[in-house]
C-alpha cells in the first residue's frame, strides 16, 4: 500500500477538480476528518517536549509581519488580491502538515508544537487585523476573535486533549493507535478532496470572474508558496530540521483561510487560498514521489 502513496495526492486533486459538483455535498464532513487526523497526529506527541523556541518565534513573526506587508503593497494594485494574499500568508499551519512532514523525515514534535502555536497566534492576531482593515463592519474585535476561536477550538484543542488523556490514562490503547497512525495520511487526502470540491463549486457558481485576475492570482500564489516553503526550510535548517521548517511554514490551513476570507473579507479573496491548496499539495506530491524514488534506489542492507 505504501508504494501507491505517491499517487494519492494527485488523485485527490483530480477528483476534487472534476467531480466537485457531487463531492461538495459532503463538505460538511471536513471538520470531522480534520479532528480525527489531528487525534492520530497528537497521539505520539510528547507533552514534556512542548517548548516555545526561537524556531517557533521566527516562523510566527514571518506569518504575522510578512502578511500585513504584502497586504499594504498590493492594496493599491487590487484590493481583492491583497486580501487573498494577506489571508494566505497569515493562515496557520495545516492540521495535516505533520502527516507529510513525518513521512518526509521531520520530527513530529517540532511540527506538532508549531501547529499548536501558529493556530493560537492567528486566532489572537487575525481579529485585530480584520478590525483595522475594515473587512466587515458587522463584526467587532471580540466578535471576530470569538468566531475564529470557535472555529479553531473544536478542531485543534479537543483532539489534543483527547490524545493526551488517552496517553496518560490508557497507554496500551494509545500504543495501538500509534501503530495505525499512517491512516491519517489517507484521511487527509479525503479531506483534501472535499475542500477542493467546495472551492471549485464556489468558483463555478460565480459568473463574473475576471480571467486576468485569475492569472495574476495563480502566478502570485505560486510565488508565495515558493517563498514560504523556502524561508521555512532556511529557518528549519538553522535549528536542525529543514523539513519541519519547510512544512510548518509552507503548508497552510487553507480550510480556515478560505473560511476567514469568505466571512471577514471580500469573498472573492478566497480564490487565493483556494489556489494555494492545489499548489502546495502538488508540491507535496512531488516531494513524496521523490522520496519514494530515492527509497527504491537504496541498496538492500
Amino acid at each position: 500500500m505504501q508504494k501507491y502513496r505517491v499517487y494519492i495526492l494527485p488523485l485527490a486533486i483530480v477528483l476534487g477538480l472534476f467531480f466537485h459538483s457531487h463531492i461538495k455535498l459532503l463538505a460538511w464532513f471536513t471538520p470531522y476528518l480534520i479532528f480525527i487526523i489531528l487525534f492520530f497526529t497528537y497521539s505520539s506527541l510528547e507533552v514534556k517536549k512542548i517548548r516555545f523556541s526561537f524556531f517557533n518565534l521566527w516562523l510566527i513573526l514571518f506569518q504575522v509581519l510578512f502578511s500585513i506587508v504584502l497586504y499594504v503593497v498590493f492594496k493599491s494594485f487590487n484590493n481583492v488580491l491583497s486580501e487573498g494574499i494577506f489571508i494566505t500568508v497569515l493562515a496557520p499551519t495545516a492540521t495535516s502538515a505533520a502527516v507529510v512532514a513525518v513521512i518526509l523525515g521531520a520530527n513530529l514534535n517540532t511540527v506538532g508544537v508549531y501547529t499548536l502555536f501558529s493556530n493560537f497566534a492567528v486566532a489572537l492576531i487575525a481579529p485585530l487585523y480584520f478590525t483595522f482593515m475594515g473587512g466587515s463592519s458587522d463584526f467587532s474585535f471580540w466578535q471576530s476573535f470569538g468566531s475564529i476561536l470557535a472555529k479553531i477550538s473544536p478542531i485543534l484543542i479537543l483532539p489534543f486533549l483527547l490524545a493526551i488523556f488517552i496517553q496518560k490514562v490508557l497507554p496500551t490503547f494509545n500504543a495501538k493507535i500509534i501503530k495505525i497512525q499512517s491512516i491519517s495520511f489517507y484521511l487527509w487526502a479525503m479531506a483534501l478532496i472535499l475542500v477542493i470540491s467546495k472551492v471549485m463549486g464556489f468558483i463555478f457558481e460565480e459568473n463574473d470572474f475576471n480571467y486576468t485576475f485569475l492569472l495574476w492570482a495563480f502566478f502570485i500564489t505560486l510565488i508565495i508558496c515558493i517563498v514560504q516553503f523556502s524561508f521555512g526550510k532556511y529557518i528549519g535548517k538553522r535549528y536542525g530540521d529543514a523539513v519541519a521548517g519547510s512544512q510548518a511554514l509552507g503548508q497552510k490551513n487553507t480550510v480556515l483561510a478560505i473560511w476567514m476570507a469568505q466571512t471577514f473579507l471580500n469573498p472573492m479573496s478566497s480564490i487565493i487560498p483556494a489556489m494555494y491548496v492545489i499548489i502546495q499539495n502538488s508540491f507535496n506530491s512531488y516531494q513524496l514521489w521523490q522520496k519514494e524514488i530515492n527509497h527504491r534506489k537504496q541498496p538492500l542492507q
